[in-house]
């Protein structure tokens, strides 16, 4: 596919005019070109082939030029002669999290910085702190950002990894050679961050290799063997197959879903009891025991089976031998999404639109939550927009009555001192009231969202800890305060399922469990195809040891509602 190279070549061009300093309306149009694309579940040649790229938001005329352009040439001339206009170092620093183009330009022609290692050497020297607005915080926001960058250099974030994993899966499982197939290590294990995806199948060995180096997407064979081949998908990422005999299964699976430190674990528990454990099988001296599944293999050691997400060593182990795993919630445990931004806002589909997905994806009820005012940038709706769009809702409601229920709700801005983007006239008025931190990331915000706990119409925060996986650390929050004020007020904590979000991260799920919070997953979509995306909230929660009752929307509508109902009466309102 086409789509990411495009997307990271409007980027570039965004970067590029605001580097220049050009009119910010055409660095926008890029921006939202690249994201756009980005998200489209759809290949972009087809769309160009079907004549349909005037009908995606924000495509008009010029745009779809340069699209077609690049398409037919590999280029686009008039980006190519832009480049020239800027030094090509500059791409690297870019990479920065919290460092754009603006910042490079600045650092360019007054210190002829031209590359991270000699942004590095002018941190040191103290540089930096001669510039104008440059204050100790930026400097260390800056050296953060570096940490950051070289800290997650190479890996993949679970949202890609899974969703190539899936295609590839999806493809092989249809193949008659293929007997059993699953991704394996840390992508099994959902792990936020991953270095390259591995699938594991059984079956017949050539037939396999040959299938999984012939499949669509595939952009370089690095290797092919009899029993194991490399490659290099569209998406630059690599993924390896290894094929295994039926009997070794198991072992196989286990072995090469880890961690590092759940095997070193197991297998100091195989050695007590006398066996061996590789990844061929379990061993008593030369004799097999057990490998065609896993759960043979953990049952002949007297322990229950842990689940791949919580394998991390933390636990698992000794609660598997005592038969306390807890029963972690399940994929097919949701029954709605309660964070989804329509067109009303800064969303690309119609309600109707994301309606008719959740039907197809089993669920029994959506919310709505749309952008509040002070958030223009993302065309936050005024008080009579939201009324508005709630006749809408209504609307729709009567149509699919029976069906699917669809909430009135709101993404509102939690404001610098903590009060809310609407006033309670509004708030009242919605269904569903989920809260939310855009602005000053650099603050502690513990008190700014404590506050917004206290309010009666608040069912959720938001995204709590403001991370942005690669780019940006979560700003400063004594969670452990947010936990006990949740609790208490009977608001719940998001687990933002958007692949590079994942906030609530797995350590603080576990954490809210111990706390007795309740959690609600949900993908933060902007486009329908944004929200598959729930698996990744989901596998996120497993890894938290998350359990069913402990997530709101695991719940039927008629026991949501009186949740949501409950805190409104707690703080005597209606």
């Amino acid at each position: 596919m086409k789509n990411k190279e495009l997307a990271n070549l409007f980027d570039e061009w965004a970067d590029i005019l605001e580097f220049k300093e050009d009119n910010p309306y055409h660095i926008r149009a890029y921006r939202n070109a690249a994201r756009l694309i980005r998200d489209l579940s759809e290949d972009i040649e087809i769309l160009a082939r079907e004549g349909k790229l005037l009908e995606l938001p924000g495509i008009g005329q010029k745009l779809q030029a340069k699209i077609i352009e690049f398409l037919k040439t590999g280029k686009i001339e008039e980006f190519e002669k832009l480049k020239q206009q800027v030094p090509d170092t500059i791409f690297s620093l870019l990479d920065i999290p919290g460092v754009g183009p603006k910042t490079v330009k600045l650092l360019y022609e007054t210190l002829g910085i031209r590359s991270v290692e000699d942004l590095k050497r002018a941190i040191e020297k103290g540089e930096l702190l001669k510039l104008p607005g440059f204050g100790l915080k930026k400097v260390e926001k800056i050296k953060k950002g570096i940490e950051l960058l070289e800290k997650n250099g190479g890996r993949i974030l679970l949202g890609v990894a899974v969703f190539i994993a899936d295609r590839i899966i999806n493809l092989l499982k249809e193949h008659s050679a293929v007997e059993r197939i699953s991704v394996a290590g840390s992508t099994r294990r959902m792990k936020e961050t991953v270095g390259d995806i591995d699938i594991l199948a059984t079956g017949k060995n050539l037939e396999i290799i040959e299938a999984f180096v012939n499949l669509p997407n595939i952009k370089e064979v690095l290797w092919k063997g009899t029993k194991k081949a490399t490659v290099i998908v569209e998406e630059g990422e690599q993924v390896d197959l290894r094929v295994t005999e039926p009997e070794s299964y198991g072992a196989a699976l286990q072995y090469f879903t880890g961690s590092k430190a759940h095997n070193i674990h197991l297998r100091t528990i195989c050695l007590k009891q006398g066996y061996k454990l590789n990844e061929y099988g379990l061993f008593k001296e030369e004799e097999k025991i057990a490998g065609k599944t896993e759960e043979e293999i953990y049952k002949a050691l007297g322990m229950e089976t842990p689940p791949p997400e919580i394998r991390e060593d933390t636990g698992e182990i000794e609660a598997a031998l005592e038969h306390k795993l807890p029963n972690l919630i399940d994929y097919k445990d949701i029954k709605g999404d309660l964070h989804i931004h329509s067109n009303w806002s800064d969303g690309v589909s119609t309600i109707e639109e994301i309606a008719l997905k959740a039907l197809k994806m089993g669920y029994k009820y959506i919310a709505i939550t749309d952008h509040s005012k002070s958030l223009k940038v993302a065309n936050g709706l005024s008080e009579e927009d939201v009324l508005r769009r709630n006749e809408e809702i209504d609307k729709l409601n009567e149509k699919f009555k029976g069906k699917i229920r669809i909430l009135k709700g709101m993404e509102v801005d939690i404001l610098p001192d903590g009060s809310l983007d609407y006033d309670n006239e509004i708030l009242s008025q919605l269904d569903f009231v989920v809260a939310a931190i855009h602005s000053r990331f650099t603050q502690d915000n513990t008190e700014r969202i404590i506050k917004a706990m206290e309010n009666p119409y608040v069912n959720a925060i938001a995204h709590p800890t403001g991370r942005l996986i690669g780019q940006r650390e979560g700003y400063p929050l004594d969670i452990e305060a947010i936990m006990k004020k949740a609790a208490e007020t009977g608001t719940a904590l998001e687990v933002n399922a958007y692949y590079n979000r994942l906030d609530l991260k797995d350590i603080h799920c576990r954490l809210a469990v111990k706390f007795g919070v309740k959690l609600v997953i949900s993908t933060d979509s902007h486009h329908v195809d944004h929200m598959w995306m729930i698996k990744l909230g989901v596998g996120t929660a497993r890894r938290g040891w998350v359990r069913k009752e402990d997530v709101i929307n695991t719940k039927n509508l008629k026991d949501l509602q009186k949740f949501l109902k409950e805190k409104r009466r707690k703080f005597g309102t209606k």
